[in-house]
């Protein structure tokens, strides 16, 4: 195995029948079976081998599907694939239409701490792998530390002690023998752009959130704190991901980042770009015009810079191609990607030490309406996000 694929799937709500899961929101049984027969049909399009999941309230209704997907490979499978009978069944175009069945002990699930009674539920995250995973998933929500942010001069600070949904933290096996890499992969849903409005005490809800007295300041405000929280999760994960390339591990990141790739805090976790030339720049310490960074300082810095960057995917494919848009998202007229994968620089082409190289990067967005357009409410049943999928080739001899 050389070829590998990893996709982020937002499920969009994924629960059982019958299960208030936000205020008023459930599915029928008719309802549930549709969107199960939705998201098993995505999956057998993915065809992927690691699938970070999304907004998914119950691990149970996630096995449903996998199993499903399973059900739908194994007719597939009979239906396409020769059996050994036949003197053409070796061919290499049947095992391109074979789907290999994804073995439901490799799901890992990681349930949101926020999860609370019907009608206040709050969605996890899952991955699954057809490779397994090495050693136990790592689930950070609460923080040991809370963390406090603090301004300059009498800026004040900012305190957070648990993210809005868990980042999960897998390590997946890739290849075999002498080319077996063990890659870090961590599966992420950011605090969305949904104003964060505070209830006051006795009170049965949220000023802000009677539209009859619509308050755009106060409204501002709750957006401001969603961003703030993002911004802070990012860093959370900014600072696992620099941990682990530290270390010595190939990184993927991946997820609803609720963001675009150059928004503030897709940028927390990719980590920055190096400045063209150091050498033009006053050094921190300079005591007058000339003193900037020498060639190897300049040279120093870059490479630290660039050993714990991230690389979106989609933006490498993009360099490579002639595609000249991809998206996941619409709303308001605005079509953007939200979700993201990002690799380390152990993925990148221009690196002559890396471990793989990606070949083609796939996005399943047909199904994305314009929330606003006049037909809408889209598809409750579909997800709102399209899917994403990274194509990689595992280089042998590292």
């Amino acid at each position: 195995m050389s070829d590998f694929t990893i996709s982020s799937f937002n499920v969009k709500n994924l629960i059982g029948a019958d299960q208030e899961y936000y205020q008023f929101m459930s599915y029928t049984p008719e309802e549930y079976a549709w969107k199960r027969d939705w998201m098993a049909d995505q999956m057998l399009s993915l065809d992927a081998d690691v699938i970070g999941f999304q907004e998914v309230f119950e691990e149970d209704a996630l096995l449903d599907v996998v199993k499903e997907a399973n059900r739908r490979a194994s007719a597939l499978n009979a239906a396409t694939i020769p059996d050994r009978s036949k003197r053409y069944h070796r061919k290499a175009i049947f095992r391109k239409l074979e789907v290999e069945p994804w073995g439901i002990d490799h799901i890992a699930f990681a349930p949101n701490a926020n999860d609370g009674a019907p009608g206040k539920r709050r969605p996890g995250l899952a991955v699954l792998s057809r490779f397994g995973f090495v050693g136990a998933p790592e689930i950070i929500q609460d923080l040991e530390t809370p963390i406090v942010i603090f301004f300059s001069g009498d800026g004040g600070e900012y305190r957070l002690s648990r993210l809005s949904r868990p980042i999960l933290k897998v390590r997946i096996p890739i290849g075999e023998g002498d080319d077996r890499k063990v890659i870090t992969l961590f599966n992420c849903h950011l605090k969305s752009k949904l104003g964060e409005f505070l209830r006051p005490e006795g009170a049965e809800f949220a000023p802000e959130a009677d539209l009859t007295t619509y308050d755009p300041v106060a409204r501002a405000l709750g957006a401001a704190r969603s961003a703030m929280r993002r911004m802070t999760e990012a860093w959370v994960l900014r600072k696992l991901v620099v941990e682990e390339i530290e270390a010595g591990n190939p990184v993927v990141v991946l997820g609803d980042f609720n963001d675009g790739e150059h928004a503030v805090s897709s940028e927390i976790i990719s980590g920055e770009v190096p400045f063209k030339n150091y050498s033009w720049m006053l050094r921190h310490d300079a005591k007058s015009p000339s003193d900037r960074y020498s060639i190897k300082e300049n040279a120093q810095i870059t490479a630290a810079v660039e050993k714990v960057r991230l690389h979106s995917a989609e933006k490498l494919f993009v360099r490579k191609s002639l595609r000249d848009m991809v998206y996941t998202a619409s709303f308001g007229g605005v079509f953007e990607s939200i979700d993201q994968i990002f690799l380390s620089r152990d993925f990148h082409p221009d690196n002559r030490d890396r471990i793989a190289d990606m070949t083609y990067f796939s996005v399943l967005n047909d199904h994305i309406t314009d929330g606003s357009h006049p037909e809408a409410p889209y598809n409750k049943l579909a997800s709102d996000h399209g899917q994403i999928m990274a194509h990689l080739t595992l280089r042998g001899g590292k």
